[in-house]
């Protein structure tokens, strides 16, 4: 008998300018807009057996602009909005702290979470019993990227565009 743990592949993707568009701090639901073809490439991912875990620095509330219950409020209504189209996430971790942090509360002049650090990776992945070595992340910046390296798993840099395109070009699908 096997007794291994099952573990499962999991694709990270951070969440402003790669699901939603990059507006600035969105955290009211009028801000909720999805990027084309974001739910179509959830989609995607969910039916070929990916956890689809949303990884998303949010400095917005350790600088004041709003808070973590607020940050927590859009971030379920982004996953309800997918789920109303058949896309599923699995799990979002978020990191509200910053080194320029107006609330102390949130200051840390480096915290683990904060992409490029792996933090929230590393914490879903132990979480989640998932594999990295057969996961991956996409972001629209380096220190995205970065972060997936430092968990030891590619990064995609998704510049614009389709998002569904994106995923199906990179699987080759």
């Amino acid at each position: 008998m096997n007794t291994a743990p099952t573990t499962h592949p999991a694709v990270f993707l951070d969440r402003d300018g790669v699901l939603i568009p990059d507006s600035g701090y969105p955290h009211l639901e009028e801000h909720l807009v999805l990027i084309p073809g974001a739910a179509e490439a959830v989609r995607r991912l969910n039916n070929l057996g990916y956890l689809v875990v949303i990884v998303t620095n949010q400095s917005g509330v350790a600088r004041g602009y709003f808070t973590e219950a607020r940050m927590n409020a859009f971030n379920d209504a982004l996953v309800r909005k997918l789920a109303a189209k058949a896309a599923r996430i699995g799990a979002v971790y978020a990191c509200p702290f910053h080194n320029e942090a107006e609330d102390p509360k949130y200051f840390h002049p480096d915290h683990p979470d904060r992409k490029p650090n792996p933090g929230m990776i590393l914490r879903a992945i132990a979480d989640h019993d998932i594999d990295p070595a057969r996961s991956f992340l996409i972001g629209d910046r380096q220190s995205d990227l970065e972060a997936a390296r430092r968990a030891g798993m590619p990064g995609f840099l998704f510049e614009g565009g389709d998002l569904d395109h994106f995923v199906r070009d990179l699987l080759g699908g």
